[in-house]
């Protein structure tokens, strides 16, 4: 698991949240069973896919706008995803993580994939890449 508060340890996390400074990242990191090729793989394809995912209200997708906070993948090739909205009042809220979970499904070799909602920390516009910030003029 992977979180933004603790070094790298203990399972397969495919996914992390940003630093405050840095653009959106999936560090595969292996302690697993999974080769790294494997894992290496799933992770490129989550992250294109998690890239067709936008907020209908933000022409930017979720993993440029720093949503995805942390990312497991098990040795039985099952996700946990954590993810975030930009606000908890978000009209899409209800429907997002089903969205998030259909385009993880999607990914080759993906187990079950689960999606929770968090919101802390609470999301902000420090978790944008560079890409999103110029997207939205957020300079």
């Amino acid at each position: 698991m992977i979180d933004d508060d603790q070094p790298l340890a203990g399972t397969n996390p495919v996914a992390a949240a940003p630093a405050a400074e840095e653009a959106p990242r999936i560090v595969p990191t292996i302690s697993g069973t999974l080769p790294a090729e494997e894992v290496e793989r799933i992770t490129k394809d989550l992250i294109g896919v998690l890239k067709t995912v936008y907020d209908p209200e933000i022409p930017v997708d979720i993993y440029e706008l720093g949503l995805i906070y942390k990312v497991d993948l098990d040795d039985n090739r099952n996700l946990s995803i954590d993810m975030t909205l930009t606000a908890p009042g978000c009209p899409v809220a209800g429907e997002m993580p089903g969205w998030v979970e259909n385009a993880a499904m999607s990914v080759e070799g993906v187990g079950n994939v689960t999606v929770n909602m968090v919101f802390d920390p609470p999301w902000d516009a420090s978790r944008m890449s560079e890409e999103a910030q110029v997207a939205l003029n957020w300079w």
